[in-house]
């Protein structure tokens, strides 16, 4: 097996490219006309070359409006001083710009990120928005939205993609030597693949995919591929799942 790469849906394909900025000297309250007549929930904040320097949120304007008070203070802060949360806090209640009521360093991801690993982003850090990045540069943004409605697509568009992007493009296997079907999200899948490394990768790189709920494989292999130059053999690779 040659060349695979991993074959799953990445950002790219369903990022938005035409994003909405700020910079960081707009007034927070253009910021707020922005997000309400965007219907959005967060911008990104970028400087004059692109770069993305920041977001600002809903979040973060809530913050202004709820005012100091309503910020956590610990005990003893007289004496040991505020903590960085609640110093972050205080300078959002205080902000008039974009700049200086944003969250950064803004967390990003590259275009070729691949969806899981850009939704276990958004779950572990509690964001509901990822600005896309090259060399630096905004290149587009998804959202959780976006990542939900890569799972939503119909069992064909699954089967054509399993046949001409797993199979072919990235496991350089040709799909036709294989029975693919897929009924509710549930893929099955037979046939002969050259070593049993191949058909493991098969399953593995399937059951991956956005919008699979399960792999049910029926598949053999010719060559073990632990001993060069060993017998070809037959191998029946049972389901995993």
């Amino acid at each position: 097996m040659k060349g695979v790469v991993s074959t799953m849906i990445n950002v790219r394909d369903v990022m938005t490219t035409s994003v909405t900025t700020v910079h960081p000297e707009t007034s927070l309250k253009d910021v707020a006309r922005i997000l309400v007549g965007g219907a959005i929930s967060g911008v990104p904040v970028t400087d004059a070359d692109g770069r993305v320097v920041g977001v600002v949120s809903e979040a973060d304007l809530l913050i202004k409006e709820q005012g100091a008070s309503a910020l956590p203070r610990r005990r003893g802060a007289r004496v040991r001083g505020e903590s960085q949360a609640t110093r972050d806090g205080l300078a959002k209640v205080r902000a008039t710009t974009a700049g200086q009521a944003m969250t950064s360093p803004a967390i990003t991801v590259g275009a070729d990120t691949s969806l899981t690993s850009a939704a276990a982003i958004m779950v572990d850090r509690g964001v509901n928005r990822l600005p896309v990045t090259e060399n630096g540069i905004l290149v587009g943004i998804v959202t959780r939205a976006d990542l939900v409605r890569a799972y939503v697509r119909s069992d064909d568009q699954l089967a054509e993609h399993i046949r001409y992007e797993v199979m072919l493009r990235h496991l350089l296997v040709d799909p036709e030597l294989f029975e693919i079907s897929v009924t509710e999200g549930v893929v099955r899948i037979s046939g002969r693949a050259d070593t049993r490394a191949t058909a493991q990768m098969i399953e593995r790189l399937i059951a991956a995919t956005p919008g699979v709920i399960a792999v049910q494989a029926d598949l053999t292999w010719a060559h073990d591929g632990v001993e060069p130059g060993s017998p070809s053999r037959d191998y029946v690779f049972p389901s995993t799942r």
